[in-house]
C-alpha cells in the first residue's frame, strides 16, 4: 500500500457514519446548531487518531521483537478474522445517549475506531516501515496515521456539512447504503493482501 491509499482509507472512514459525521450531524440537529457541528467533527478525529496511534505503538514495539514476516501474517489473520467477525455479528457497540461533553466524544469515537478496527486497516502500510531505529519505526507511523486521520477528519466535514446544509438526517432513510458491510469486506480485503504480501 501507498500513502495514497492510506489517504483513501481515511476518506473512506471520513464517508462511514459509524466513523461519527452522523454523530455530529445529530448533534448539530438537535441543538440547531453549525457551531456544535464543527466542534464535534475534531474531537471526533482525535479519538479516531489515539485508535488507530494505539496500533501504531503496538506495531513500532514489537517490530524490533517480532520479524516482519511473522508480524504481517499475524496482522492479515487478525484482519481477515476481525472482518469476518464484523460480517457475521449481529450487533454492535452502542453509545447511551447524545448529549456528551468534548472529552466523552473523544473518548466515544476512539471506542467506536477501536471496534470498528480503524488501525487494523493500516497494518499493511505498518508492517512494511522499516523496523531499524525503534524512533524511525515510530515516528513514521505516526505520520501515517496523521495523514490517513487528516483524510479522514477533511472528508468527514465535507460530508457532515453536506448533510446538515442540504439533506438534513431524514434523507439516510430512504437512501441508506450499509457502509458496515463494505467495512467488513475491505477488512477481509487488506487481511487477504496482507497475507498474500507476506508469502
Amino acid at each position: 500500500m501507498t500513502l495514497t491509499a492510506v489517504i483513501l482509507l481515511g476518506a473512506f472512514h471520513g464517508i462511514n457514519p459509524a466513523m461519527g459525521w452522523l454523530f455530529a450531524v445529530a448533534r448539530g440537529l438537535q441543538e440547531r446548531s453549525r457551531d456544535l457541528l464543527l466542534q464535534s467533527l475534531p474531537v471526533i478525529a482525535l479519538g479516531h487518531l489515539a485508535s488507530v496511534a494505539l496500533v501504531v505503538l503496538v506495531v513500532s514495539a514489537t517490530g524490533s521483537v517480532v520479524t516482519g514476516t511473522a508480524l504481517a501474517i499475524g496482522s492479515g489473520v487478525v484482519l481477515v478474522g476481525f472482518g469476518l467477525w464484523h460480517l457475521l455479528a449481529r450487533r454492535h457497540f452502542r453509545w447511551v445517549g447524545m448529549r456528551l461533553s468534548l472529552p466523552q466524544l473523544a473518548a466515544w469515537s476512539f471506542l467506536m475506531s477501536s471496534v470498528h478496527g480503524a488501525g487494523l486497516m493500516l497494518l499493511p502500510v505498518l508492517t512494511r516501515i522499516p523496523a531499524g531505529h525503534h524512533g524511525h519505526a515510530l515516528s513514521g507511523g505516526m505520520f501515517v496515521a496523521g495523514v490517513h486521520t487528516l483524510a479522514m477528519f477533511v472528508t468527514a466535514t465535507a460530508v457532515a456539512l453536506a448533510v446538515y446544509e442540504f439533506l438534513g438526517v431524514a434523507v439516510l432513510r430512504r437512501a441508506w447504503f450499509n457502509l458496515d458491510k463494505m467495512w467488513a469486506f475491505a477488512l477481509v480485503g487488506a487481511g487477504v493482501f496482507t497475507l498474500v504480501g507476506a508469502m
